[in-house]
């Protein structure tokens, strides 16, 4: 059923209005070869399930304008402009997944334009990120922050694929992969995957123009009714907008946070804060190194969340101790040694290498989404080394996580933004 393409009847032009200002939007559609020989014009290959039909459009008309806010105009299309000279090699046909993937992919690349990056997505949401001094090392970073995750994912890149990262990617197992340009030879070795599906998107060396200009965002209900708003725009560009961690407790008492943070520290919540945005609500991730260590997601309590990322921290450093050791996952090292086919020293030697590192977390960048309404999940987090902190501040009890800030040994630093990153 997944390799069925779906046929849609939403209709080849929608206009929204707002008042007197009409936006037009016009379907996109390619000519795919869908059997040898055979070629049909398509849309997306099926909505975020087999059975859901599904269309693309792309803002061809209109200007909105609403109070003083401008919104993004037409010709400045990434995901939805995409034509076939852009789609290197359509693979199996992209469903609307793949293209949201992309579409998350670059809305945290557009705050990370400084450096050669990686943004790898699955299902919505990154699974690893990172910096690289080329565009091959930002991917192997961002692959190992993440291998298990990255797998069938999709991955964006900001500058052009060049063989190193070509071969690279081409180890491994994606959908998608989009970047602005492809150096000579690079298409071809990307190719060795056939099912891979090779997007060119043009305007990604220019992203960072996409910084503050919001869209409208739409949300339907089930009884037909939307909930329409202004996309969020990230308001944290530099260290000038970093707050100091400063509370009152209840009697009125000033509570400040001791220790500041360092260069690197900086370095590393300016780049946490930039995939925070692309992270679905309630988060919690790590970053070291302007590299994700974990990424928990859209959890329900701030705690539990905190706990999970870790836990992922811990999957993840012995999985890929395992990996670069024995050459297969930790899943499959415990499988061989339930059937006898390797020593149960291997898995103690692993375990006990993650426990001692403490998955890496030491030193790293603490990011919430959102205010800590306790202390527990920072006292969770402290406990596991981590270094500093950063977000939105805002609650009652801030005074409270920056005591345990205070009373770590040595010290946690913590700065606000206020500003809170919900993402649904």
């Amino acid at each position: 059923m997944y390799r069925e393409i779906k046929g849609d009847h939403f209709p080849p032009e929608i206009r929204i209005t707002f008042g007197d200002q009409t936006l037009v939007y016009r379907k996109r559609t390619w000519k795919i070869e869908v059997e040898p020989g055979v070629i049909e014009e398509r849309g997306l290959r099926y909505g975020e399930n087999p059975d859901q039909e599904a269309a693309l459009y792309e803002l061809v008309n209109g200007n909105l304008v609403l109070g003083e806010c401008e919104y993004i105009q037409p010709g400045w299309g990434l995901v939805s402009s995409l034509r076939e000279e852009d789609m290197l090699q359509f693979g199996k046909h992209p469903s609307k997944t793949n293209l949201t993937d992309v579409d998350n992919a670059l809305n945290i690349l557009r705050y990370l334009s400084k450096k050669p990056c990686c943004v790898i997505v699955k299902h919505n949401n990154p699974c690893g990120v990172a910096y690289g001094e080329s565009i091959a090392e930002a991917f192997v970073r961002a692959f190992r922050a993440d291998r298990i995750a990255a797998f069938g994912g999709a991955l964006a890149l900001n500058r052009p694929v060049d063989k190193a990262c070509a071969e690279a990617i081409s180890e491994q197992y994606f959908e998608v992969v989009a970047a602005p340009e492809y150096e000579e030879g690079a298409v071809e070795i990307l190719k060795k995957r056939k099912n891979l599906r090779i997007i060119r998107i043009r305007r990604i060396d220019r992203l960072e123009e996409y910084w503050g200009v919001p869209v409208v965002e739409f949300k339907s209900l089930i009884d037909g009714g939307l909930i329409v708003q202004q996309s969020q725009i990230n308001r944290v560009r530099g260290p000038e907008d970093l707050k100091p961690a400063v509370a009152k407790k209840p009697d009125g008492t000033e509570v400040r946070c001791r220790r500041e943070p360092t260069e690197r520290e900086i370095r590393d919540m300016l780049f946490g804060w930039a995939v925070e945005m692309g992270v679905t609500s309630n988060s919690v991730l790590f970053v070291k190194d302007e590299c994700t260590v974990a990424i928990g997601t859209g959890e329900q309590d701030r705690v539990g969340v905190t706990e999970i990322a870790i836990f992922k921290a811990y999957t993840k450093y012995a999985d890929l101790l395992c990996y670069d050791r024995y050459g297969i996952p930790y899943k499959q090292l415990e499988l061989e040694i339930r059937k006898g086919q390797r020593p149960e020293s291997q898995k103690i030697e692993i375990d006990e290498e993650t426990r001692a590192a403490r998955a890496g977390l030491p030193g790293s960048v603490m990011v919430s989404d959102a205010f800590f309404p306790f202390r527990d999940a920072v006292d969770v987090a402290i406990r596991e080394g981590i270094s500093a902190i950063i977000q939105p501040g805002g609650s009652l009890r801030d005074w409270e996580s920056i005591e345990a800030c205070n009373e770590a040994e040595p010290p946690v630093a913590m700065v606000f933004t206020g500003q809170r990153v919900f993402k649904h």
